[in-house]
């Protein structure tokens, strides 16, 4: 019995050491590291022959081939080299991009410079911003030639000369805004100088507008008779007929060319003129088609005659009543003289709401209807203007003004006389009088063969006036009548 359990002990202790014989072997060919073996074990050694010299015995079918520790490394230094080589490339690359980036704002900031020399112009200044410009192209062309020297490593390359060359780029911006802030600041002492030049033309203009309107209340009635350009004195009666006469036929006259520019326009308009006739004046027996423009023309004047026997055409506040007539008259004259020597547009130019002013604008607005002025400029853009106190320049408005001046002179010189001038028109169906009346159509006789009786008035073109004893005729158009002409 105690042999055969000796002889179970020895196998068991056999098998054993076969184990940690396989697993030191393993360890032995790289399977296991060192530290992985037993403690108190040591690993046996076996010989092999020249075949399992150079290739170990498999494991799970795979070969393994051991590597010399030297070759890995020198692959590991060649790789540290190889790297540290791409690092200072990229930032030689780096370093130069910023410095060519600094060297273009100090070029647009030297470029500035030499800009802002020439206005006002500075030689000097412009010598200097020209060596900067010159100098700043030398740079970017030496580093052309850095960039294409492939064999030259760049120089100042890291990060110490990145930073360099991001400083310089941003002092030359800041040279650059500097140059641009001292450009607007002369643009802004110059936009300062001409607005205060603009306010001290506006303050004369208030000035001679202030003097104009002075002149006008203060020019004396005995001074306009002595001027010698003005034939309108007469001792015995101190104020002609025969110049407010003048005065009239000249306000007719402006009337008459106004009307033939209202009605070419409406003509434009493509406006019925017959049946626009009618609505002025219905139920007229016109000799000739031609005649209904006396219905415009009477249109006309009879809107801006309205209001004559009121100081100011019921306008504006009337005159102050002044206790002596004298100078009452005085003060009308001084209005006409004034007037009759300006240009309205002037005038109304620097004063747009004295009386002439508000009277323009009242009449204009009258005379030319919405609807009309609609049809004339597919606007109402005039009549706004004329309603917010402005006058406007077109050649519409500067043909009534010429007919509104000459109106308000009649009126002004009418207010001179004493007695005043009276203003009268006839009624429609009126027995035609010569001494009252003046026929607008020259050369007609009676219609339909008609003997001894008297033409009847159609209607008013142009009122008359009464002077005293003096009548001024005014001018009708007479129905029943023919043209011989």
């Amino acid at each position: 019995m105690e042999s055969s359990q000796g002889a179970v002990k020895s196998s068991n202790i056999t098998e054993i050491v076969h184990k940690f014989a396989r697993v030191c072997r393993l360890r032995s060919i790289g399977v296991f590291s060192e530290e992985n073996h037993f403690p108190g074990i040591e690993p046996p050694t076996y010989e092999h022959s020249s075949s399992e010299a150079t290739e170990t015995d498999d494991y799970d079918g795979q070969k393994v081939y051991p590597q010399p520790p030297e070759e890995k490394e020198k692959e590991k230094e060649k790789e540290k080299e190889n790297e540290k080589e791409n690092t200072q490339k990229t930032e030689a690359l780096e370093t130069l991009i910023s410095k060519l980036f600094a060297n273009i704002s100090a070029l647009k900031a030297a470029y500035v410079q030499l800009q802002a020399a020439h206005t006002p112009y500075d030689a000097e200044k412009i010598q200097n911003a020209d060596r900067l410009v010159i100098s700043e192209l030398k740079n970017i062309s030496e580093l052309k030639h850095s960039y294409r020297d492939k064999e030259k490593p760049f120089q100042d390359s890291g990060q110490d000369a990145h930073l360099l060359a991001e400083i310089q780029e941003q002092q030359s911006m800041l040279k650059t805004y500097e140059v641009m802030v001292k450009k607007f600041q002369a643009q802004i002492q110059s936009k300062d100088s001409e607005l205060e030049k603009l306010r001290l033309e506006l303050k004369e203009a208030f000035e001679k507008k202030d003097n104009l309107e002075k002149k006008l209340r203060q020019k004396s009635f005995r001074d306009f008779f002595e001027s010698s350009d003005e034939d309108i004195y007469d001792p015995s009666s101190r104020l002609t007929p025969q110049y407010f006469i003048s005065m009239v036929q000249a306000a007719a006259k402006a009337a008459h060319d106004f009307t033939k520019v209202m009605i070419n326009m409406m003509k434009s308009a493509e406006w019925d003129l017959d049946a626009a006739a009618n609505s002025i004046e219905p139920g007229v027996r016109y000799a000739k088609r031609a005649h209904k423009k006396y219905a415009f023309e009477s249109y006309v004047c009879q809107r801006i005659f309205g209001g004559f026997e009121n100081e100011n055409f019921f306008v504006s506040d009337s005159i102050p009543a002044i206790l002596d007539p004298e100078k009452q008259r005085q003060e009308f004259m001084a209005q006409f003289k004034d007037i009759k020597s300006s240009d309205p547009s002037d005038l109304l130019a620097i004063s747009p709401d004295c009386v002439f002013g508000k009277f323009c604008r009242t009449k204009y607005l009258q005379i030319v209807h919405p609807k009309m002025e609609e049809s004339f400029f597919m606007n109402l853009d005039q009549r706004d203007h004329v309603q917010n106190g402005g006058h406007p320049r077109t050649a519409f408005y500067q043909s009534f003004l010429k007919l509104a001046k000459s109106v308000w002179l009649v009126h002004r010189l009418a207010f001179c006389f004493e007695p005043r001038v009276n203003i009268f028109q006839v009624r429609k169906d009126t027995d035609f009088s010569e001494v009252y009346m003046d026929s607008i159509v020259k050369n007609v006789e009676l219609g339909d063969g008609a003997v001894g009786l008297r033409p009847k008035v159609g209607f008013t073109v142009m009122p008359g006036f009464r002077i005293g004893k003096t009548i001024v005729q005014c001018q009708v158009y007479l129905t029943g009548m023919k043209s011989i002409d």
